[in-house]
């Protein structure tokens, strides 16, 4: 099946009602895994590779890229290709020509106006190649003499008005909310703002999308998902199947040398996981 792009998979769930489901890869594997549980449940799919991906494969872009657009293009279902959380311009550049047709830009870490100016300056040379661009707003810090406040730091949120203000100055395609979740969370414990959502759907003339969804647990991820957020990235989750059945299968035998042994208990561990998220994000949308 062609690449397709997240772009027109998120118009889909603007249609629906509904979200579309987008993990972070770091691993053939996990690749892999991502797609064979895409194809067992027939959802489309979102693979995404982040700048500390990336970093990881020592700045190099391309071969992890070409890895998943190649398995893209064997897959059964629709698979797009995201390169998420750029804050290295230079990184931007190099997606459109790697297969990617979306890239989340991340300058949440920077005081409000140059936030503003990076991500404008972002979004143009994005939409000018071809590529969707998504973006985030947390609070905004630097009261009393404090730096910007993190999206994903504990109690940060994006204030409405700040929002709507901050999608018209940047041109955006989708907009990452501070809603309550946050990155690299091993339990499933956050507690999403439902009223802050439902203010920012409202007021917000674009996708919304929700990062750090592996602290999710079930019942409220598709309570935010009918609320208005559609796009839904999960990445710790990935980690934490594969990471766990490795480490099993490496304690049943500590002789083990072979990988093909335990990336294959990973990688079954990742697709389980990977179909039991696609199947809540797909059964969000009020029926």
């Amino acid at each position: 099946m062609p690449l397709t792009t997240t772009g027109g998979l998120v118009a889909e769930a603007v249609t629906h009602r509904g979200a579309v489901a987008a993990f972070n890869v770091v691993t053939l594997e996990q690749v892999e895994a991502v797609i064979a549980a895409a194809e067992a449940v027939g959802e489309p799919v979102v693979l995404q590779v982040s700048e500390n991906a990336v970093k990881f494969r020592a700045g190099r872009l391309r071969p992890l890229a070409a890895a998943a657009v190649s398995a893209a293009r064997s897959s059964e279902v629709p698979v797009a290709l995201h390169l998420d959380h750029v804050k290295d311009e230079a990184l931007l550049r190099e997606a459109a020509d790697c297969g990617f047709g979306s890239v989340m830009f991340d300058a949440a870490h920077l005081p409000y106006a140059e936030n503003v100016a990076a991500t404008r300056r972002a979004a143009r040379w994005a939409h000018a190649h071809g590529l969707w661009l998504e973006a985030e707003l947390g609070e905004v810090g630097g009261k009393d003499g404090r730096g910007p406040l993190d999206a994903h730091a504990p109690g940060a949120r994006t204030e409405p008005g700040e929002a709507v203000r901050y999608v018209e100055e940047t041109g955006v395609d989708a907009l990452a909310v501070a809603i309550g979740s946050s990155h690299a969370m091993t339990s499933r414990d956050a507690v999403i703002d439902h009223d802050l959502l439902a203010a920012l759907h409202e007021r917000l003339p674009l996708p919304l999308v929700l990062h750090g969804s592996s602290g999710v647990a079930d019942e409220d991820l598709q309570r935010a998902v009918r609320g208005g957020i559609r796009k839904v990235n999960i990445g710790t989750a990935l980690s934490i199947a594969m990471t766990g059945a490795i480490r099993a299968d490496l304690d049943t035998d500590p002789r083990a040398v072979d990988p093909r042994r335990y990336l294959t208990a990973g990688r079954r561990a990742v697709t389980d996981s990977v179909v039991r998220l696609l199947g809540t994000v797909a059964a969000a949308p009020l029926r």
